[in-house]
């Protein structure tokens, strides 16, 4: 059977190792986490509170225009809640790519 308790330590485990304890690697995660978390968090809220608000409120029956009532606006509001967070992230990304760059170059230049 195969010890899974001893490591054996390569270049690319310790490169790695030195890459995630960098205050680069860190400085990365914050900054994705600062983003990725809120983003989350206010996305489920606002994707649930259509069927919860369905199952056990009427005010989403309320006429808005016409036949249109408040359940369908908030239906098209997650469409586009949905398009802004990608918008939103794939601007962000560019920045989390340049903080990947610097960190590829450290480790290059060690």
């Amino acid at each position: 059977m195969h010890d899974v308790t001893h490591v054996t330590r390569t270049d690319s485990t310790r490169s790695a190792e030195t890459i995630v304890e960098s205050p680069s690697f860190h400085k990365l995660m914050q900054e994705k986490n600062r983003f990725i978390v809120p983003s989350i968090i206010f996305s489920l809220i606002f994707y649930f509170t259509l069927p919860i608000s369905t199952s056990y409120f009427t005010f989403l029956n309320i006429a808005v225009a016409g036949e249109i009532t408040w359940a369908w606006v908030l239906a098209l509001a997650q469409f586009f809640m949905t398009w802004t967070f990608c918008v939103m992230y794939s601007r962000r990304a560019r920045r989390f790519d340049e903080l990947v760059a610097a960190i590829k170059q450290e480790e290059e230049g060690r």
